[in-house]
Parts: structure tokens; C-alpha cells; sequence
């Protein structure tokens, strides 16, 4: 049996810890949204075509258009998507791990961390596509398309099939398996690197530490697939708007032709200053409530 009792503590803990983290960083994943957004397509950036002009420039206009409440779109798909991702995910990663063979934490291979972080980040963005998808597109500009979570979710369902709401499902489970592939194995490598090395001891410094390089280290990997995730969720799949993109290499050979490879790191600057804030927090509590429950650290 792969879930033991202990490891079932884990779920509800990681959930919990990636909600509040999703909460607080959901105003810096407007922004990352917007920016990937902008400019789609088009090889030569004009003023007009620039509506957000960076990070700083994008969160002050939509606070002036749009008010704090600008900066709060999508929160609610958000927070349920981490419920479910953040969970599944993080609360899966060390019984996978255990099941490829590590049972030491302080000397386990690193491609067995990759592995676990990889098949555990699939599966858990599978389940959560609709409460991403939804999220993506309450968080686009322009006029609102749906009133709230409930009836995007339904609208969704009732003009593009069931099967709408898995829109984008393979470019977002592209991403989730890169995510927490390169997310938690990195904390739990550098953290166990670090303690080996007598640097540091078991505490918040030390979680502090291993969080803020594992949130650059995800950035880095993710922003391409995350640009072209955000992109084929975002796009209409009704009479009148025909489709951009058939697939996640369409999407990727017709944003390189047109934008370079800089398109692809379109709206990095927020997906990193969202991703390290976010691990941080995720890490930070997750490590405290497992002291809490009585588990060991990670």
C-alpha cells in the first residue's frame, strides 16, 4: 500500500498551505496573465498594441481601471484549484517518492525526487484543469465574460461540451508535471544539501532558503509552457471566434514565429515574483502545520 496513515495527514495540510499561498499571490497571476496575453501573435510590439508596460505599470493601470477588485479576479477559481492541485500534489509527492525507493530523505537520489514531483504534478493538474481554465479566463482583459466561478464553470460545460472545461488540459499538465518536478524536489534537495553540509539547521531559515531557490528554479523551467497554457485557455472555442491555435505545438511554433523566443517568457518578471512568494508560503506552512500534526520535516 502506497498511502499510509501518516502520509493521509499530509493531503489536508498541503491544501490548506497552498490556498492561503494562491490567495495572497492571486493579484501578481492577474498581472502574468495579462502580460502573456498581450501583444498575442503579433511580431512587432507598437504603443498601441502595449496596454500593460510591464510589471509595475500593469498593476498600477488596473488598479486605476479596474480597482483592487481588478487585482482580485479569478481569487475564487483560484483558491478551489489550489484546494485540489495543491493538495493532490504536494500531499502526494513523498509517498510517490517512497514508492520509487527513497527512503532515506537525506540521501535520495535526485531523479527519484523528479519523478515522484513529475507523475504527482500530472495527475493533480489533471483533476484541477477546470478551476485553472476558468481562472485564466476571468483574469484576461476586457469586458468580464462570466459573472462568477459557478457560471463560468456551467457556461463552459453548456457551449463547449464537458470537454471544454478540459481545454488546455495537455499544456497544463505539461506544466504541473515541470512545476512540481522542478518545485519540490529543488526545496527538498537544497534543503537536505544544505543540512548535509552542516550550513544550516532544521527551521524556518533553512525552509526560508531552500523556498526562495526552488521558486526561481520553477520560474525559469515553467514561463514557455506556462505562456502557452495561458494562451490556448484563454481562446474562444464558439461561432464567430474561430480558434488560434489547434494544439500546444501549434501554439509554440506560431508564438516563436511571430514574437521570437522572447514571447515565450512573456510576463516572467510576475511568474517568478508570483512562483517565489508562492513557494515560500506553501513551504513555510506546510513545514510548520506538519510540526503541529506531528510529522517529521520534509
Amino acid at each position: 500500500m502506497i498511502f499510509q496513515r501518516d502520509d493521509l495527514k499530509r493531503f489536508p495540510i498541503a491544501g490548506i498551505s497552498c490556498m492561503c499561498a494562491g490567495f495572497v499571490t492571486n493579484p501578481i497571476d492577474v498581472i502574468k496573465t495579462r502580460l502573456q496575453l498581450q501583444g498575442e501573435l503579433i511580431r512587432e510590439l507598437k504603443a498601441e498594441h502595449i496596454q500593460y508596460d510591464g510589471f509595475v505599470r500593469g498593476a498600477m493601470r488596473i488598479s486605476q481601471e479596474e480597482g483592487i477588485k481588478g487585482l482580485l479576479k479569478g481569487a475564487v477559481p483560484s483558491v478551489i484549484r489550489e484546494g485540489i492541485y495543491g493538495t493532490l500534489r504536494i500531499g502526494a509527492y513523498e509517498p510517490l517518492k517512497e514508492a520509487f525507493g527513497a527512503h532515506d530523505p537525506a540521501h535520495t537520489p535526485l531523479w527519484k525526487k523528479i519523478l515522484a514531483g513529475a507523475v504527482a504534478g500530472a495527475f493533480a493538474n489533471a483533476v484541477a484543469t477546470p478551476t485553472d481554465l476558468v481562472k485564466v479566463r476571468m483574469q484576461a482583459p476586457g469586458t468580464p465574460r462570466y459573472r462568477n466561478t459557478w457560471v463560468a464553470l456551467r457556461s463552459i460545460a453548456s457551449n463547449e461540451g464537458v470537454r471544454g472545461l478540459w481545454r488546455g488540459v495537455g499544456p497544463t499538465v505539461k506544466r504541473a508535471a515541470i512545476v512540481t518536478a522542478t518545485q519540490v524536489p529543488s526545496y527538498d534537495h537544497a534543503k537536505h544539501m544544505i543540512l548535509n553540509a552542516g550550513w544550516m539547521r532544521e527551521g524556518i531559515g533553512l525552509h526560508a532558503v531552500a523556498s526562495m531557490f526552488a521558486g526561481f528554479a520553477t520560474a525559469f523551467t515553467t514561463s514557455p509552457v506556462d505562456v502557452i497554457k495561458t494562451r490556448i485557455m484563454n481562446q474562444r472555442s464558439e461561432p464567430g471566434h474561430p480558434r488560434l491555435y489547434r494544439n500546444s505545438w501549434d501554439c509554440l511554433v506560431r508564438t516563436v514565429s511571430a514574437e521570437g523566443l522572447r514571447g515565450l517568457y512573456k510576463g516572467f518578471v510576475p511568474n517568478w515574483m508570483r512562483i517565489g512568494p508562492h513557494t515560500i508560503i506553501s513551504f513555510l506552512m506546510f513545514e510548520q502545520l506538519r510540526l503541529v500534526i506531528g510529522l517529521k520535516p520534509m
